[in-house]
């Protein structure tokens, strides 16, 4: 059998949620798509010249982009970047695919949060972002035959009750933590960012790409400090050892 299909008898008869990993793989294919989509719409509006089949062509791409992802993911599971990637975008309640309002409703929390959805991720059971924990929708592996063990989790156990702290005192804790970054984060911008791009004036490439890391260092801190907190990994809600 070939590295490719050898899935764990457990994993196999079990419900496989995809990794960040794979689904950034499917978000980027998507990504390629819409520029393609929006770089040839720009190429023929600039080629013909026309207003009036400029402004209807816009209107054309703009209405695609929106509905993309809703429609294919309502009707076939996925989008394109999903179904290359061997993923599949699953309803709790029925486990088959999810409905129209709910797809627009995920990709409407999707767009707005951002990158911000996803810092979730190993805190919950099942490899959750936030608009698919709103939703109550799942990311799963479409076929396991052709999947890899570094590419799925199957669903995580709750932590003991008897030795983890109560839930709001883990989530206290990991709001005091996440303010502490954020204060962390806005002064280590004010010490090292230039002057003027502070004030939004004039940001300089090397402050760009300053802000970049940054932000990135944020979100990967994010990420693992609700996943620790709701563990019960940070000190002041620590998980208690269980008792012989």
């Amino acid at each position: 059998m070939s590295v490719g299909t050898t899935v764990p008898p457990v994993a196999a008869s079990s419900p496989l949620y995809a990794r960040f990993s794979r689904r950034f793989r499917g978000i980027f294919i998507d990504w390629a798509i819409t520029l393609i989509v929006i770089f040839g719409a720009l190429l023929v509006a600039s080629t013909v010249a026309t207003d009036t089949l400029s402004r209807a062509l816009g209107i054309v791409v703009i209405a695609v982009l929106l509905l993309y992802e809703p429609i294919l993911v309502s009707f076939t599971g996925g989008t394109v970047g999903h179904h290359l990637t061997n993923l599949r975008v699953v309803d709790d309640a029925t486990g088959g695919n999810v409905g129209f309002p709910k797809a627009c409703a995920r990709l409407l929390l999707k767009s707005l949060l951002g990158w911000y959805s996803f810092v979730i991720l190993a805190a919950t059971r099942r490899n959750q972002a936030i608009h698919d924990l709103v939703t109550r929708s799942t990311v799963q592996i479409r076929d396991p035959a052709k999947a890899r063990p570094g590419q799925f989790v199957t669903e995580r156990a709750e932590p003991a009750a008897a030795r983890m702290p109560a839930r709001w005192e883990r989530v206290l804790t990991i709001c005091v933590y996440l303010v502490l970054l954020f204060l962390a984060s806005a002064g280590a911008a004010v010490i090292l960012e230039s002057g003027p791009c502070l004030d939004g004036s004039h940001c300089s490439g090397a402050d760009r790409i300053f802000e970049l890391a940054l932000d990135t260092a944020v979100l990967l801190l994010m990420a693992v400090i609700i996943a620790a907190g709701w563990r019960g990994k940070l000190f002041g809600a620590r998980a208690r050892r269980a008792s012989r």
